[in-house]
């Protein structure tokens, strides 16, 4: 017999269990939560996302003084709340759509600080975000540039601008979320030339402010010596930019991608060492290239948000095919986290009562979808003896699941539950069929 309860590894501090042996997330009893709003269900530990947000103004200030700034990356987590809380504590965001932008002003951030990123800005989306007060575009290509630049003529301004850069580095990770290589959709290679010529041209527009550069290599970084080859690359190509045009740059944007934990075998984000190092690196870099060292931005999302998240799930068959494997479907699915189905991402997934004694198999986690790879986790040990209506819970759920979650299969997509001081609060209300029909004509 294997106690299944003592083989388990919480990876994430604001995870426990209480003297009954019931999983907790932020303190909180997971089966009262359950009861209250329903699952599927999306949790987040608000003081988790400040404890996140503060370690990286603290260490951006330790490691770079006055010239730092962090902006949140909205994609891994977009909804009102995320955006007062950042605007709370004080953080700027980064944006990729007018969504994202109506959200953070409807939530009432300052969207001067904030940043807009997309490799294929429409003509209306620059002209809602000019409208909206954004105050930095990160501009993907020269088409982007004159569109920028019409608009802002239109209005009289002239557009504070990053050029989005790529590097040419490999950060060895999901080739999916990669970006940094020369054979990306994202940025103008240093490698080919076109990276040069792209800032030539933005500093010819009359109504473009090229203020610096931006980069983004990937995601899901652990090794703190991708961003040490990246800035040297970068501030490289700063200081050729300086000899050709005169242009020294004032900002650069080292992007995010910093790895979260969610198996017991990824370490844990070090926010505080990888910017000591990279501030550091830049320091000796920028002595060596005889250049002064610009502002430096990072862009963090998931390690913001990532262990500030769980979804919850409830058990609805045990399917058990002697010889080959045993099934565990859930009530949600790749609807609300099609993770898995897009990248095999892996997460720790634990039932919420303890099953003290029993013993464990390996199953798969599935969901509820007509698809044969709607699947949310592979290879998971879970008791024997689980039962249908029985919580499942996934950890490490906050990044990229709300924000990806899809009405596929006209399924509603589900509410989001914040958890501050013993307090529970919906965010964001489960959606309805009546929601799923709303638009239909």
């Amino acid at each position: 017999m294997i106690n299944i309860q003592n083989q388990e590894d919480l990876i994430s501090e604001n995870v426990s269990r209480d003297a009954k042996g019931a999983l907790t997330f932020a303190g909180q009893d997971l089966s009262t939560l359950a009861k209250t709003y329903g699952t599927p269900l999306y949790l987040y530990d608000e003081d988790r996302i400040r404890m996140r947000m503060r370690a990286y103004l603290s260490a951006i200030e330790k490691a770079f003084g006055g010239r730092g700034n962090v902006q949140y990356a909205s994609k891994a987590a977009s909804f009102k709340r995320i955006y007062e809380i950042a605007a709370e504590e004080g953080m700027g965001i980064d944006v990729v759509s007018v969504g994202e932008i109506y959200t953070a002003y409807a939530a009432g951030f300052p969207l001067s600080r904030a940043y807009f990123h997309s490799n294929n800005k429409t003509d209306s989306d620059v002209a809602f975000a000019m409208d909206h007060g954004v105050g930095t575009f990160v501009a993907d290509n020269a088409e982007e540039l004159y569109a920028i630049d019409r608009e802002a003529a239109h209005r009289n301004i002239r557009q504070r601008v990053l050029l989005r850069i790529t590097p040419g580095i490999d950060p060895h990770t999901y080739a999916a979320v990669a970006t940094g290589k020369v054979d990306s959709k994202f940025g103008s290679a240093i490698e080919t030339g076109q990276a040069a010529r792209i800032t030539a041209l933005a500093l010819s527009l009359p109504y473009v402010s090229l203020a610096g550069f931006h980069c983004h290599v990937g995601s899901q970084i652990f090794d703190a010596s991708v961003y040490l080859s990246t800035q040297k690359i970068m501030l490289t190509f700063i200081r050729d930019m300086y000899k050709a045009h005169g242009f020294l740059a004032k900002e650069l944007d080292l992007g995010g991608g910093i790895g979260v934990r969610y198996v017991k075998d990824q370490p844990a984000p070090d926010i505080e060492g990888t910017l000591s190092s990279v501030a550091e690196a830049m320091k000796e870099t920028c002595r060596e290239l005889e250049i002064p060292m610009p502002a430096v931005s990072f862009e963090p999302g998931r390690s913001i948000v990532a262990d500030a998240g769980m979804a919850l799930y409830s058990v609805g068959s045990v399917k058990r095919i002697p010889g080959y494997k045993t099934y565990v479907s859930v009530d949600g699915g790749m609807s609300d986290n099609p993770r898995f189905a897009l990248y095999g991402s892996p997460y720790t997934v634990l039932p919420v009562l303890p099953h003290d004694g029993a013993e464990s198999e390996i199953c798969s986690v599935v969901g509820r979808l007509c698809e044969s790879g709607d699947i949310l986790q592979e290879g998971v040990s879970l008791p024997a003896d689980l039962v249908r209506g029985e919580l499942l819970s996934m950890l490490t759920a906050g990044a990229y699941q709300y924000s990806m979650a899809s009405n596929y299969n006209r399924i509603p997509r589900p509410a989001v539950v914040m958890l501050k001081d013993g307090k529970a609060s919906l965010a964001v209300r489960r959606e309805t069929v009546e929601d799923i029909v709303a638009l239909d004509i």
